[in-house]
């Protein structure tokens, strides 16, 4: 069986499915994922961090890539205490934040075996 990957361009969601987006703290979701997270699948203006309607932040914005790991790390805890739910982790801080996927795909390296975790294509 053929491993899922996060489709390039998400425009719409299934039930169970979560929309994993590059935040920032102040949950100011203006622009790229997050403006889609807010405009399409329920995320909360105001808030960067955690669940929302069909979205899941994880801040991109406030410092280097060591400053996101824990917020990944709480983001991993939380999908494998949700196995009732799949999340799509789109390509976070690889946009607007300005990040490489080299250098933030490392820091999924827990996810991957996690089942209801589908991540970029190359970030596994």
């Amino acid at each position: 069986m053929e491993k899922r990957h996060t489709p390039e361009r998400i425009t719409e969601l299934g039930p169970n499915e979560i929309f994993v987006f590059g935040s920032n703290l102040s949950g100011s979701h203006g622009g790229g994922a997050a403006l889609l997270a807010f405009e399409r699948f329920g995320a909360i203006w105001g808030q960067g961090v955690g669940l929302q309607g069909q979205s899941y932040g994880i801040p991109t914005m406030q410092g280097g890539v060591e400053t996101i790991q824990p917020y990944v790390d709480e983001f991993i805890d939380f999908a494998k205490s949700r196995p009732d739910l799949t999340f799509l982790v789109t390509r976070i801080g690889c946009g607007i934040a300005g990040f490489r996927n080299e250098e933030i795909a490392p820091l999924f390296a827990k996810a991957k075996g996690v089942e209801n975790i589908v991540l970029p294509e190359g970030w596994d």
